[in-house]
């Protein structure tokens, strides 16, 4: 079974409907799938920002806590955050039932395969705040239960700078320099 049901790539802020507040009016975070309209404000999942140039300023989780997907971009929108990104990506663990409401079979503490959906929030978030290094994600990514391991170098391996290279070239140089192209 997989992990990610769904997702969205590089949807626009400024299209998510922040509602008034109030009975019936909290907003939404809408997508569609052919004629299937479904709410993705409740999903759980990873969240990824981009500035204007498309290039990725943070990577966020939703769903540890009370923080949906829906919450942490309208706390994105009013805090420190709120002018340095322009779209979203997301991909949800929550499936999309055949009336468009978000599965509750999925929820954050809910197992799978032997893992709560909980440590595997922490394990691709941190992955990609590793490999990706966004410029405004403080943290480093959380692979507690993981052992970073060390690339070994040969010792039979030897390291050639351009310099090296330089000097090789200057020697070659002399050497043909040297010759005598007689007939």
């Amino acid at each position: 079974m997989p992990i990610i049901k769904n997702f969205g790539f590089l949807w626009e802020r400024k299209y998510i409907y922040r509602g008034s507040g109030g009975d019936g009016n909290a907003g939404h975070l809408k997508g569609y799938a052919g004629k299937l309209v479904a709410d993705f404000r409740d999903q759980i999942g990873v969240y990824v920002l981009y500035d204007r140039n498309q290039s990725i300023v943070y990577v966020g989780q939703a769903g540890n806590g009370n923080a949906t997907l829906f919450t942490r971009l309208r706390n994105h929108m009013d805090g420190a955050l709120w002018n340095r990104w322009e779209y979203f990506s997301w991909v949800g663990f929550r499936d999309v039932n055949c009336d468009g409401k978000l599965s509750n079979q999925q929820a954050v503490d809910s197992g799978v395969s032997g893992f709560k959906y909980s440590d595997a929030l922490n394990e691709i978030e941190g992955i990609l705040i590793e490999v990706i290094e966004p410029k405004l994600n403080k943290q480093g990514g959380r692979l507690r239960a993981a052992t970073e391991y060390y690339q070994h170098i040969d010792e039979r391996i030897q390291e050639i700078s351009n310099y090296d290279i330089q000097d090789e070239l200057r020697r070659i140089s002399k050497a043909l320099n040297g010759l005598s192209l007689t007939k």
